[in-house]
């Protein structure tokens, strides 16, 4: 597990770089295009400034997104409060800040920037369909993206997939409205649609980089956790037998949550955020036959 955090880290500086790279890259193009050299700077700038913030505010974007409300105390929602409580105490993690989202999808996520700022939220659709055995092993699999620094890793992910976004926005505008002798560049006008195609292809790909390795690392930290990876393959196939889009859907977190929130579609092997249940359920239960 030791060996899979320090990887965690390292590959959370190998996907701030690409995507300084990336960003670098298409403001080169167009300090090119418009012959600025500025341009290139201003745009590390900003990308970086923004980066930098959605290290510190990505979580409380995901949250909003999703509309979680948080759990203030016990009584606010006693079985959820008491499952997270003693995993933490059973793994030694400081108590991570407790949300639920009012959706009837069944789903669950973690977020936060490391142990000691982390989050877990599950949905009223999860809570109603797990019985005892079956949530606890979802939220220790979340605690186990916490123990990971999954959270980390995916929270980096989320902001930096927002920052390109809001770049080829940006070049987008500049490319249809142009700007001096460039408007109606018919250069210009590709380079737009280009940036414009980046950031959806870059978000996918990058998400599926991180997501589903982790995936599996999280299913089998929360297995060892609870030393019953049969309750957790179990809520998994709950979780695909009444899997639904979620309400408040969005792309830029889907990797965030246990099960892939998006709505099916044609591409969804190529470009899905998660690994298949059938996998994850077979290695739990080979995991179970050598407890």
């Amino acid at each position: 597990m030791y060996r899979a955090i320090a990887k965690n880290k390292r590959n959370t500086v190998f996907i701030v770089l690409f995507f300084l790279a990336i960003i670098g890259g298409l403001g080169w193009l167009a300090a090119y295009i418009y012959h600025d050299v500025t341009i290139v700077v201003v745009t590390l700038v900003i990308a970086t400034a923004y980066a930098l913030f959605q290290y510190f505010t990505a979580d409380r974007q995901a949250l909003s997104m999703s509309g979680a409300v948080e759990l203030h105390s016990k009584a606010d929602h006693p079985r959820l409060w008491r499952t997270v409580e003693n995993l933490s105490i059973t793994t030694g993690t400081p108590m991570p800040r407790v949300f639920v989202i009012s959706d009837p999808a069944p789903n669950a996520f973690a977020t936060g920037r490391d142990p000691e700022h982390a989050v877990v939220a599950a949905t009223t659709g999860l809570l109603e369909i797990m019985d005892d055995a079956e949530l606890e092993g979802v939220m220790a699999h979340e605690l186990g993206h916490v123990r990971n620094y999954d959270i980390r890793l995916s929270m980096v992910v989320f902001g930096l997939v927002v920052a390109v976004g809001f770049i080829s926005d940006m070049l987008v505008r500049m490319a249809f409205f142009g700007r001096g002798n460039n408007n109606g560049n018919p250069i210009v006008m590709i380079f737009g649609l280009v940036a414009m195609l980046i950031a959806p292809l870059v978000a996918s790909l990058v998400q599926l980089a991180v997501s589903r390795q982790r995936e599996y690392l999280a299913d089998a930290t929360g297995a060892m956790t609870t030393r019953h990876p049969d309750a957790l393959a179990r809520a998994l196939l709950k979780l695909e037998t009444y899997g639904r889009p979620m309400q408040r859907q969005n792309s830029s977190m889907a990797h965030l949550w246990i099960a892939d929130p998006l709505k099916p579609g044609i591409m969804d092997k190529l470009f899905a955020t998660h690994p298949p249940i059938a996998d994850r359920v077979k290695r739990l239960e080979e995991m179970g036959g050598a407890f």
